[in-house]
């Protein structure tokens, strides 16, 4: 499984435990920091995934 996926999967996980409605407000806060956070790591890794592939194909 690829960082991404990995990360894919975290952020379905926080998710589901995001849309229960006795969730307490801190454990929801913490969870919202952690799915703002992998949702950058994602982002990161697909922008520099695109790059390479832009340099394998070059210009």
């Amino acid at each position: 499984m690829s960082s991404t996926q990995q990360l894919a999967e975290r952020l379905r996980e926080i998710a589901a435990r995001l849309r229960d409605p006795d969730l307490p407000e801190e454990e929801a806060e913490a969870l919202a920091r952690e799915a703002a956070e992998l949702v950058s790591k994602a982002g990161s890794e697909i922008e520099s995934a695109l790059r390479e592939i832009a340099a394998q194909e070059g210009p």
